[in-house]
């Protein structure tokens, strides 16, 4: 087993992820309520792909650290989870920037004029559902998974092993489903981007 990274401190870690937490949630639901009319010079959904590409990424090193982890190597375990921390933070920033210049886009607007006709609707049939289902789902896990995640981190820096296990029982999962999903949505969605 590793060392402790960093000093056990729960009470602070607690306010911190927290307080982290839920500026990240309130960020994201407040800047997707808007749309900045700028032209960058490039077709801005290329955040959408980038998003789609990290959370890819995420996701094989998600099974990477899983499969060396059962195998007793931690050291490798810990630097594949970080990697995985660090393009999940750069993953939010370019979701942020993809709400903020692109807009939203629906499903089944296939002449790209922003409104969903009955016609539309009818010719997108069945696949409107199991991309709503998908991206609800998709939607709910991303935004409660942060706190997890970081406690699961917190637990494994400060060298606490069996609270670290059991909570990556939880965290895993639901944090692969999200990482898997978020290409998924993007390969369903891309085709309506205006």
């Amino acid at each position: 087993m590793l060392e402790a990274s960093i000093s056990k401190n729960d009470k602070k870690a607690a306010w911190l992820i927290g307080i982290f937490s839920v500026v990240v949630f309130s960020v994201v639901v407040l800047l997707g309520q808007f749309k900045l009319n700028v032209d960058l010079g490039f077709n801005v959904h290329i955040f959408a792909t980038i998003n789609a590409v990290i959370n890819s990424i995420v996701a094989v090193l998600l099974v990477a650290a899983l499969v060396v982890v059962k195998n007793g190597k931690y050291k490798l375990h810990k630097q594949l989870m970080m990697t995985a921390l660090i393009l999940s933070v750069l993953f939010l920033l370019s979701y942020i920037a993809h709400r903020l210049f692109a807009g939203e886009a629906r499903f089944g607007d296939s002449n790209l004029d922003g409104i969903l006709s009955e016609e539309e609707k009818q010719q997108a049939g069945a696949m409107r559902y199991v991309y709503y289902i998908i991206l609800g789902t998709h939607i709910f896990l991303a935004s409660i998974i942060l706190p997890f995640i970081l406690f699961t981190a917190y637990r494994g820096l400060t060298a606490e092993f069996p609270l670290h296990k059991k909570l990556a029982k939880i965290t895993w999962p639901l944090w692969f489903y999200v990482a898997v999903t978020g290409p998924v949505v993007y390969l369903l969605i891309s085709p309506y981007y205006r």
